[in-house]
């Protein structure tokens, strides 16, 4: 089976060891564009390429799939299978022709559920238990097509979108090494999904990280370990952020406003929290901006007057 692989973050690199590991023919792998990273804005290659470098695969970076020449390129490949996982570019449907038996994507949640672009922290921020992983077909529509199988795994309470991402990438690489050989043999069936129990995970923004406090602490919770590692859960105080890295909610009534910093007695999950509309978010580890992560204990005996102050 001639395969072309379409991928770019982390959550892409079990699947395309996995197929490499297998003897399956990778004809190229396509992956986004390099893009500036960190402080000195370098260039920066994906996971994936660094990965198909090492293996001296066939790598494509275009920017876009609509162009007559870039479908051209991939027709002259003759793929059999084109599998999809967390590319980062929309196939057009001319794209969706091209291989002999079907494009195939890795999508990580229980389809219809979190369709889109940021589905494992949706799930962590909905407080759903289950996450899981949906082979399907790819069609037109945003993960819209019929499934050739799903598998599914528990959210635990200290899965982060991070922790989350790596079980559900091994997950996928397996559920994938399963449909394969039946994709080719004929002996599997795709089922259309449910028109119930849709919901959508748009693609994340750095502002999705700023924390409302009159929410409650639970749903608070949620959101710090959705949103890490990218882009972080955060308030402001003294004009600068903090990124809220481990926390913990506390059903413990307060009479102070949404916002307020809390000292916690010696018992507590935390040596501080915050209060929200329902319940304190204990802080086990924050960072300020421009500094180094630290536990809750070290932040607080460097800036003795927190307690009390209210975030921003």
């Amino acid at each position: 089976m001639k395969i072309v692989f379409m991928g770019t973050p982390d959550f892409a690199v079990p699947a395309l060891a996995g197929l490499i590991a297998e003897g399956y023919q990778i004809a190229a792998v396509y992956t986004r564009p390099d893009a500036p990273a960190g402080r000195g804005r370098t260039l920066s290659s994906s996971p994936i390429k660094r990965l198909a470098e090492s293996h001296q695969l066939e790598i494509r970076q275009p920017h876009s799939l609509r162009s007559e020449e870039a479908r051209h390129e991939l027709q002259l490949l003759n793929p059999d299978v084109i599998v999809v996982a967390a590319y980062g570019l929309i196939l057009p449907q001319a794209v969706l022709d091209i291989p002999r038996l079907s494009c195939v994507n890795i999508h990580a949640s229980l389809l219809p559920r979190h369709r889109g672009a940021a589905p494992i922290a949706a799930a962590i921020a909905a407080g759903d238990n289950f996450s899981g992983i949906s082979i399907m077909r790819m069609d037109k529509g945003i993960d819209t097509g019929g499934i050739y199988s799903r598998a599914m795994i528990p959210i635990f309470d200290h899965d982060t979108t991070g922790y989350l991402t790596e079980r559900l990438a091994t997950v996928g690489i397996a559920a994938l090494l399963d449909v394969l050989p039946q994709l080719e043999s004929g002996t599997i069936t795709e089922v259309p999904q449910p028109a119930e129990g849709t919901t959508y995970a748009p693609m994340l923004t750095k502002d999705d990280g700023r924390i409302d406090w009159r929410q409650s602490a639970v749903v608070i919770w949620r959101q710090a370990r959705a949103l890490q590692p990218w882009p972080g859960a955060f308030g402001t105080w003294g004009g600068k952020q903090l990124k809220l890295l481990e926390t913990v909610p506390i059903s413990m009534p307060t009479a102070v406003a949404p916002g307020t910093v809390v000292e916690l007695p010696p018992a507590a999950a935390a040596p501080w929290g915050i209060a929200t509309a329902d319940g304190i978010l204990g802080v086990c580890r924050l960072q300020m901006e421009g500094k180094r992560a630290v536990s809750a204990s070290e932040f607080l005996r460097g800036q003795r007057g927190l307690i009390g102050t209210i975030l921003e």
